[in-house]
């Protein structure tokens, strides 16, 4: 064989030993993503020509999930932050974007909070932190990436509200002005960045089996496994759908609920009753 042909055979060789690109947004940023749906979507996109940023609180978490997504074959990054802490996430998300185009954000960490069985209020302390995580956590997230994006005239973000904004529930009502604050953002983050080349998908999920979960006690109507919520995010994700909503029959309860007169939507909220068993002081944060 001459040595240009067995150059040729050797490059060859190197090339189908790479991996190929990994169909669909090659890199991927999810914060939440020590746990829950976070952590199972990290798992479900790792694969190899892939680069995943997971952010999370829990170190100790966030490495086991990196460790299992590197094991599949993914590029990973991990940073313990947490996403209330606007100067840190903005500093750590434009750095990495300048190394590493972001595809598509997912801006999934939220905690949770709500009464104890005595009905007592939840507190200033707690409703600030739960507002600062769920709603402004997810602005820090979102906006350091948007002008890159915009320079490049594609990308997709992802926000995770909850069906908990489509009506406010007496026993969580931090929760549900926090998840009703994201949903408002991304349905206008939507129309207003559309046209300019950016997909927003709004996720809207009820009930799944999760540590966030594990902690209501009351009627967890219609709950679906961690796995099923994965999988139905994943495949709206994919399509770039403008809203992911499950179960679509509690979405639709909640909003036929705010529909009816207020005093009789109150009652109905009043009688599905339920409370937060507190975790670390007020809530779960991924």
């Amino acid at each position: 064989m001459s040595a240009t042909a067995e150059s040729s055979a050797k490059a060859r060789e190197s090339s189908a030993m790479r991996p190929a690109p990994a169909p669909g947004p090659r890199c991927i940023v999810i914060t939440g993503a020590s746990s829950g749906l976070g952590a199972g979507l990290a798992r479900s996109y790792a694969q190899p020509g892939r680069v995943l940023a997971l952010i999370g609180r829990n170190t100790e978490r966030l490495t086991a999930v990196g460790e299992a997504c590197r094991h599949a074959g993914a590029t990973v990054h991990l940073a313990t932050l947490d996403v209330a802490d606007a100067v840190a996430v903005v500093a750590w998300l434009r750095a990495f974007d300048a190394a590493e185009p972001v595809d598509l954000l997912i801006a999934n960490a939220g905690l949770s909070s709500g009464t104890g069985p005595d009905r007592q209020p939840e507190g200033m302390a707690t409703a600030l932190a739960v507002v600062r995580t769920n709603l402004l956590g997810v602005m820090h997230t979102v906006e350091p990436l948007l002008p890159a994006m915009l320079t490049r005239g594609h990308g997709h973000i992802a926000v995770v509200a909850s069906v908990a904004a489509y009506r406010g529930l007496p026993d969580s009502p931090a929760y549900c002005a926090s998840k009703a604050g994201v949903l408002a953002y991304g349905e206008s983050l939507r129309a207003a960045l559309e046209p300019r080349g950016i997909s927003v998908s709004v996720i809207v999920p009820g009930f799944f089996t999760s540590p966030m979960s594990q902690r209501f006690v009351g009627n967890k109507l219609f709950l679906t496994t961690n796995e099923n919520a994965v999988e139905r995010v994943r495949r709206g994700l994919q399509r770039r759908a403008r809203r992911i909503v499950f179960p679509r029959r509690l979405a639709w309860l909640l909003r036929a609920a705010d529909l009816l007169p207020a005093w009789l939507g109150d009652r109905i909220m009043r009688a599905a009753s339920f409370h937060i068993v507190p975790a670390n002081g007020c809530a779960t944060r991924p």
